[in-house]
């Protein structure tokens, strides 16, 4: 007999769906529900399981009142109304643990696809090129990374650094604790800002993280440098980024994010903006797929039906 509906809004490993159906659950698959059909079809939920598509509002955790708990497909809880979902005792479940590496390795490959010149190379090859001057590359070793926001994919990417014999350097707001022998935890941004050739952005998306790389996070850096996002498109400044592009004291940018997504739900300004951006030798955009490799979603729903069974 069933324990009740989950709706599955994310695509997720069978060993999760496979897991949930054991512990006596009724699954709804619908990986690609919009918002008011979700609100409609979550009156007899028990559980959801969800990515970034839907978002757990007042108005939609109202609409499920046997709701018990919600499961994230990776990080980032702004997607869900944690503090209305858990005054209503729904409990809320992430699984950043679960693509931290795949977003490390993601970050780092875009990061030496830019520097070594990998990607557009590799395009004008495919165009009868072979500009061997031109494409002359940057090497890694010796460069100071500072690394804002060090959780879980914060520290992946760190641990990944740490063979390239980098200056480490790492700000996060909320924790100082476990930090590794080859890492500088700074108490501020300003050794980043006095020191950093490379910016990695590793932060979840809330007030004070929207626009974290602004007009004034530019001007305060003192070298040139490289933006590196792989968190939330939110987080950079999109316009103050394509002008310090322009300026040169962004001497490239590695984006697997941007402010508005997908493409088909973009504003004209903003695509506009893309189609500027993508056309930029010394700037890589991939379409948020950093934390979705084969390995990851595995990891995720297995995080998560051990959080949801357990918890």
């Amino acid at each position: 007999m069933s324990i009740g509906k989950v709706l599955i809004a994310a695509p997720i490993h069978t060993i999760l769906s496979d897991g949930l159906i054991a512990a006596g659950y009724e699954l709804v698959t619908e990986e690609k529900i919009m918002q008011a059909a979700a609100c409609a079809l979550v009156k007899d939920c028990v559980g959801i399981v969800t990515s970034t598509r839907l978002q757990l509002d007042k108005e939609l955790l109202d609409a499920a009142p046997l709701l018990k708990w919600i499961g994230r497909m990776g990080s980032g809880m702004e997607v869900i109304d944690v503090p209305y979902a858990e005054s209503k005792g729904i409990k809320c479940y992430g699984s950043p643990e679960g693509n931290s590496n795949a977003v490390a390795e993601h970050a780092l490959g875009m990061l030496l696809s830019l520097n070594k010149k990998i990607s557009l190379s590799n395009n004008e090859i495919r165009k009868g090129l072979w500009l061997r001057d031109e494409n002359r590359g940057t090497e890694l070793e010796g460069k100071t990374i500072g690394i804002i926001g060090f959780g879980h994919t914060g520290r992946a990417l760190a641990r990944k650094l740490g063979a390239f014999d980098m200056s480490i350097l790492v700000y996060d707001k909320y924790t100082n604790d476990n930090m590794p022998d080859y890492v500088e935890n700074c108490p501020d941004l300003q050794p980043i800002f006095d020191k950093a050739d490379i910016i990695s952005f590793h932060v979840p998306l809330q007030k004070d993280t929207i626009h974290y790389l602004n007009d004034s996070f530019i001007t305060n850096m003192t070298k040139d440098f490289v933006v590196v996002n792989t968190s939330r498109g939110k987080v950079t400044d999109t316009n103050t980024l394509f002008k310090g592009l322009k300026t040169g004291k962004i001497k490239g940018a590695c984006l697997d994010v941007w402010e508005e997504e997908p493409i088909d739900r973009m504003s004209a300004a903003t695509k506009a903006l893309l189609d500027e951006m993508v056309n930029l030798p010394n700037v890589i955009i991939t379409p948020h797929i950093a934390g979705y490799s084969f390995e990851a979603l595995f990891k995720m729903s297995e995080t998560l039906l051990r959080k949801i069974v357990t918890g």
